[in-house]
């Protein structure tokens, strides 16, 4: 009976070994990595990063894998922020809003009105300073990889806002940062850091009166059933990024952080591309829906707003507010 209870032990050992091997032959990769971020799947950023997981595969013959976990998932920013730091999930995508809390340069994102146009945004991030942004934070647990176009952001609301004076009296939601609390009290709205996935509802049900957004946010959050009123006076251009766990990136080969890197750089560039044709038909979505889209007069927001550059002057964020001034 012993030798028949062993025999069979043995044999429930081997058939799982052959089982384990037959699924390692059948699964190449070498390694996974965990990316979690909280956009819908119809956003322009999210089919970017599984643009940039269908390269990462193609390019590794299939021993490196991305697997993406959309739609918070995997926690909210501040969650997903912690979890790379922590080792916990190998890569994410987060607005650089919250990256302040984590990497105080990324303060800079927030001054209202810094950017000249998207051609003078676009030259900063890829040149030495937008390195040198994305490298910031590896000292506390976050590389960043690249930048993805977010475009403008603008406020949203129950009514209508065409200069600083309509949001007073206005609760508007913001992003977990200083940077965009400071503006909007500069403004003289009420700022309230309220979680993404929660903001449907609190507009919903009154607990606040808007927020501030790019346009395919508004559209895929379904945020203009809630908001009528769409002010494009587009006063912050927030990157999101995508970053690892420096942990993880140090313990890919010199072939995998090539073939990564590579994919995200292709990404990047296609990522703006369809950012463009999603920003004009999403504004075409929410006018068609019934929300009034204002253009309204910007000179007024980026006066009400003056006291937060002259607020960084002799510091390390004026010194950055100069150098992205300067380029041409």
């Amino acid at each position: 009976m012993k030798n028949t209870v062993v025999l069979f032990g043995f044999s429930i050992c081997l058939a799982l070994a052959v089982f384990s091997g037959c699924r390692k032959q059948e699964n190449k990769a070498e390694v996974t990595l965990k990316l979690g971020h909280v956009l819908d799947i119809a956003h322009p950023v999210h089919k970017a990063m599984v643009y940039m997981a269908e390269r990462v595969k193609e390019k590794s013959g299939g021993r490196m894998i991305v697997e993406i976990y959309p739609g918070g998932q995997l926690g909210n920013e501040k969650d997903s922020i912690e979890a790379l730091q922590l080792g916990y999930m190998a890569m994410t995508k987060i607005s650089s809003a919250p990256m302040e809390g984590f990497v105080p340069k990324m303060k800079i994102f927030g001054i209202p009105y810094l950017f000249r146009d998207s051609e003078h945004f676009w030259k900063v991030m890829k040149g030495p300073i937008g390195r040198e942004l994305l490298l910031a934070g590896e000292s506390k647990g976050l590389r960043g990889l690249c930048y993805y176009d977010a475009g403008a952001r603008s406020f949203y609301a129950k009514k209508a806002i065409n200069r600083p004076e309509d949001l007073k009296g206005l609760k508007i939601r913001i992003q977990s940062s200083i940077m965009s609390k400071k503006m909007v009290d500069a403004m003289g709205g009420s700022p309230a850091s309220i979680p993404f996935g929660e903001l449907y509802t609190a507009i919903d049900q009154g607990v606040v009166d808007g927020a501030e957004n790019n346009p395919p946010s508004f559209y895929t959050s379904r945020h203009y059933e809630v908001c009528k009123y769409y002010s494009l006076d587009e006063h912050t251009m927030l990157p999101d990024i995508l970053a690892i766990s420096p942990k993880v990136w140090n313990n890919l080969t010199p072939e995998f952080q090539q073939i990564l890197q590579e994919a995200v750089d292709e990404s990047v560039e296609y990522e703006r591309k369809i950012w463009t044709e999603a920003e004009l038909n999403d504004l075409k979505s929410v006018q068609d829906a019934g929300v009034k889209v204002i253009h309204p007069d910007k000179q007024p927001f980026r006066d009400s707003v003056r006291s937060i550059w002259s607020e960084f002057e002799g510091t390390d964020i004026g010194e950055l507010i100069k150098r992205i001034q300067e380029v041409q």
